[in-house]
C-alpha cells in the first residue's frame, strides 16, 4: 500500500480505519473487533479513535481488538477541546492510554478547538511527548486562520490536520491541503464517504459501475488520489474491511477524474472547513 508521511520521518499507510460509533452495540461487537484486526492483516495499520467516541467505549473496544497485535498499528486518539489544557490533558491522555490499554499513543490530536488557548495546548501536547506517552501531536477540525496561529504559538511539530474531506466536502482543496502541504504536514479524512449518504448518489453509482467498482471504493480512491492525504473509513465488519482495502489499489484515470469533477464540482471560492 501506498505509504504517507505523518510526521517528517515516520510514514503511515494511506488508507486507515476509522471507528466512530463501535463499541456501541453489544451485538456487534465480536464483528467489529474481528473488523479492525483484518484491517490491520490487510495493511490497513492505522487506528484512530478518541475519548468522546462512546463516552470511551470505543477506546475501549479498540483496546481489545488490539491485544497482542498492538507493536503493529499506529494508533491514534483525540481529547476533547476542554481537555487540553497544561493541567488536564496529562488525566485524559492517561484515561485513554488504560482504556486502550496501551503505554503510548503514535499520535494524540486536538479533537477541535476549544477555549483553551493554543498556545498552551502545544505546551501540553509537547510535555507529553518529552514523557513518551505519545510519539506525535496534532490537530482535527482546525481551519487555515487557525493553523496559522497554531504555528505562531509554536506549533510547528504538529504532524497532522484531521478534516472532513470527501467527494461532497471539497473545500479544503482551495486553501486547506495547500497550507498543510507546504507546512509539511498531512491531512487525515475522516468520513470519506460522508457517513454512507455518497453510497446514494446516482451520479456516483454510474461512474462506479462502469470501473466494476463500488461507489464506496470508488469514493475511497478519489480521497486517497491526493498526496499528503491519509483516509480513515470505518469499518464493522471483515467484508467492508476487504471492500475498502481494494480501493487503496484503484488507480483513476484523468477521463473518470474529470467525471468526477463533473458531478461533484470543486467551490467556486474558499468556504469555511466544515464539520460533522
Amino acid at each position: 500500500m501506498r505509504m504517507v508521511h505523518v510526521a517528517q520521518y515516520e510514514t503511515v499507510p494511506c488508507l486507515g480505519q476509522g471507528t466512530w460509533n463501535m463499541g456501541e452495540r453489544p451485538g456487534r461487537r465480536n464483528a467489529e473487533i474481528d473488523a479492525i484486526r483484518a484491517g490491520a492483516d490487510l495493511g490497513m495499520t492505522l487506528v484512530d479513535t478518541a475519548e468522546m467516541y462512546g463516552d470511551g467505549a470505543t477506546e475501549q473496544l479498540v483496546g481489545e481488538a488490539l491485544h497482542g497485535i498492538r507493536d503493529k498499528v499506529f494508533l491514534v486518539s483525540k481529547a476533547y477541546p476542554q481537555n487540553a489544557s497544561i493541567e488536564r490533558l496529562p488525566r485524559a491522555c492517561e484515561g485513554s492510554l488504560r482504556r486502550l490499554g496501551t503505554d503510548r499513543l503514535d499520535l494524540y490530536l486536538l479533537h477541535w478547538r476549544g477555549g483553551v488557548p493554543l498556545a498552551e495546548t502545544v505546551e501540553a501536547m509537547t510535555l507529553l511527548q518529552a514523557s513518551g506517552k505519545i510519539r506525535h501531536w496534532g490537530v482535527s477540525n482546525l481551519d487555515v486562520d487557525d493553523m496559522n496561529e497554531l504555528v505562531k504559538a509554536g506549533g510547528r511539530g504538529c504532524a497532522t490536520d484531521q478534516i472532513l474531506y470527501n467527494l461532497t466536502r471539497r473545500g479544503p482543496e482551495r486553501d486547506l491541503l495547500p497550507w498543510l502541504g507546504t507546512h509539511g504536514m498531512s491531512a487525515m479524512a475522516y468520513s470519506p464517504v460522508e457517513q454512507g449518504r455518497l453510497l446514494r448518489s446516482s451520479q456516483l453509482s454510474s461512474i462506479a459501475a462502469g470501473l466494476n467498482v463500488t461507489p464506496a471504493q470508488l469514493a475511497l480512491a478519489w480521497t486517497l488520489r491526493m498526496p499528503g492525504v491519509i483516509a480513515i473509513p470505518k469499518a464493522g465488519t471483515i467484508a467492508h474491511v476487504a471492500e475498502n482495502r481494494a480501493a487503496a489499489d484503484i488507480v483513476l484515470d484523468d477521463g473518470t477524474l474529470g467525471a468526477l469533477d463533473a458531478s461533484f464540482p470543486i467551490p467556486r471560492g474558499p468556504i469555511a472547513l466544515q464539520m460533522l
